[in-house]
């Protein structure tokens, strides 16, 4: 299996995306949570009985997909809680939270992106798509809407690096401005980390793909929310970088800072 090397400038703000979809702009009286009957017919049909078991062939058959620590979550049943995963996949990474998160429905924290056309901003949403709003005014409904879906015992996928590093075996650093989100409802995250195995046949295919739960952090506001925040981030990003520190996250792409002129 032969490696690539990719360079880049910026460890928070270069993408890799293979994608050449533009944001639009999301107005603050966008509906980011759907909830008349008729949606939600439609979106059970659509994310039980057609997503569902699609998403479950393609990761198995395609990426050989292993979860690990999965009882973590079990203790769960009876609240709503946020995932944070490390953003190393397009499609799979739209994927994993539902995979992860079954029984439960999961919704996922999107880029603007995601709604930039009709054809792939419909089903973006009724698979559980919620996306960024795009301005101050919009913040409100958007954690509102995040809290209802909580409320209603589903799970909130945020992937706090933003970018994608495609199959990238580090983690980047991130801010705690998404940590806010279980601080305000109350509700444990848990971190979810996909890495990567070297397959023994067809080497010349991708990894195969193993993510790995930890076990749930509650928030502890005792010192303040912001406090609280910070450490919840530090908690999920500890876990993160143990996890892919590991000798066997095989590194399929290699990533490699261009050399400036103050590192001459």
């Amino acid at each position: 299996m032969a490696q690539k090397t990719v360079y880049y400038d910026d460890a928070q703000n270069d993408d890799f995306a293979n994608t050449a979809l533009d944001g639009t702009f999301i107005p603050p009286d966008f509906h980011f949570a759907v909830t008349n009957p008729a949606w939600r017919i439609i979106e059970f049909a659509a994310y039980r009985i057609v997503a569902a078991p699609a998403v479950w062939i393609i990761a198995k058959a395609g990426y050989g997909l292993k979860i690990k620590n999965k009882r973590a979550i079990r203790k769960l049943k009876k609240t709503g809680y946020y995932l944070y995963g490390n953003h190393t996949q397009g499609m799979m990474d739209a994927y994993t939270p539902s995979l992860v998160a079954f029984p439960k429905h999961a919704h996922i924290v999107v880029g603007s992106a995601a709604l930039s056309s009709p054809l792939l901003g419909f089903p973006v949403r009724l698979l559980g798509g919620i996306p960024v709003p795009g301005s101050t005014k919009g913040i409100r409904p958007f954690t509102d809407a995040l809290s209802l879906r909580i409320d209603q015992r589903r799970v909130v996928a945020v992937y706090p690096e933003a970018h994608i590093w495609p199959w990238y075996t580090g983690v980047r650093p991130y801010s705690d401005v998404s940590f806010t989100y279980p601080v305000k409802d109350n509700v444990p995250a848990v971190a979810f980390v996909t890495t990567y195995r070297k397959r023994k046949i067809f080497k010349n295919l991708h990894p195969y793909i193993t993510v790995t739960l930890s076990e749930p952090f509650y928030p502890d506001v005792s010192s303040g929310k912001a406090e609280a925040r910070r450490k919840l981030r530090d908690q999920v990003y500890g876990f993160m970088c143990r996890e892919t520190s590991k000798p066997d996250n095989y590194a399929y792409r290699v990533y490699i800072k261009k050399e400036t002129d103050k590192d001459k």
